[in-house]
């Protein structure tokens, strides 16, 4: 009889337990931006004991792809409950999630050509700071990581190529990776200032290609930043990310890269996030 008491009693606590284990996800929180003259706004997951401690937590900046918004990994990423999963099982340290969105105004992660919209210069001098001082966030490079798919890949790529000092950790998935080629950068650069001159267009390429990027890396930064990179064989970027991925073996990059079965679809990307949050969290865990 006892023992029947014990496990009811086990069996109506379960629900408060599982509960108790659960991290939150904030999906339509907002920062003023001066850089892009708007509100900015943001997702984020907190791990299920952010309330209960007093600690710090390493964060991994998280980026939707085109179409999507801050909620895309939210929504279709299913982040909460894999990242819940993680922690639990213990694949996976416990750590802040950042969403930003980049698709309100005008769409990408990068500082237009014209100069007018300076995404990327808003997500390292407002949008980092931001987080760091309103959450409980380690502040260090190990504790910071970057991933995202399509165009957030191709942000992801970016992002750690020219802040390499800043992150532990880069996983592109499924990434846009910019120009192959010169010419490439040329179409590009043309669409939007058709008198541009040969200076912009190869200033643009080497700064938006991640090819470009990879050629050009001194060998010092060679291991500054742990790489992970997935795409589905199906993917119409598989070729580029391949492309990629011979670039960095020819030059010595460290970097595990993945062709998996599946397209460009967010089968692939849930998938490929409980591999990313293991492989953030091997940085994470030198502590």
């Amino acid at each position: 009889m006892k023992k029947i008491f014990v496990a009811a009693i086990a069996l109506l606590l379960s629900p408060v337990v599982l509960l108790a284990q659960s991290g939150k996800v904030f999906d339509d929180l907002s920062l003023p931006s001066k850089i892009l003259k708007s509100e900015r706004k943001f997702a984020i997951y907190l791990p299920p004991d952010y309330e209960t401690s007093k600690r710090s937590y390493p964060v991994l900046y998280l980026l939707h792809g085109s179409g999507d918004d801050q909620t895309g990994w939210v929504t279709f990423g299913e982040v909460q409950h894999i990242t819940d999963k993680a922690i639990a099982d213990g694949s996976a340290t416990p750590m802040i999630i950042v969403m930003p969105d980049a698709n309100t105004g005008r769409r990408g992660y990068f500082n237009d050509i014209k100069g007018d919209w300076n995404y990327e210069d808003f997500f390292f001098q407002e949008l980092i700071p931001y987080i760091e001082k309103n959450y409980r966030a380690k502040t260090d490079k190990r504790s910071r990581a970057i991933s995202g798919l399509s165009m957030g890949g191709g942000g992801t790529f970016i992002y750690a190529l020219h802040h390499p000092e800043l992150f532990s950790s880069a996983c592109p998935l499924s990434a846009a990776v910019g120009p192959m080629a010169l010419a490439d950068a040329r179409t590009t650069v043309l669409r939007t200032l058709p008198d541009a001159p040969d200076s912009v267009v190869t200033n643009y390429y080497n700064r938006q290609s991640v090819i470009a990027l990879i050629n050009n890396m001194p060998d010092a930064q060679k291991k500054a930043v742990r790489w992970f990179a997935e795409v589905g064989d199906d993917d119409a970027l598989s070729e580029p990310n391949c492309l990629v991925h011979i670039a960095m073996r020819k030059k010595g990059i460290d970097h595990q890269f993945r062709v998996v079965d599946g397209a460009h679809t967010w089968t692939v990307w849930r998938g490929a996030l409980p591999k990313v949050l293991a492989f953030v969290s091997d940085a994470f865990h030198q502590f």
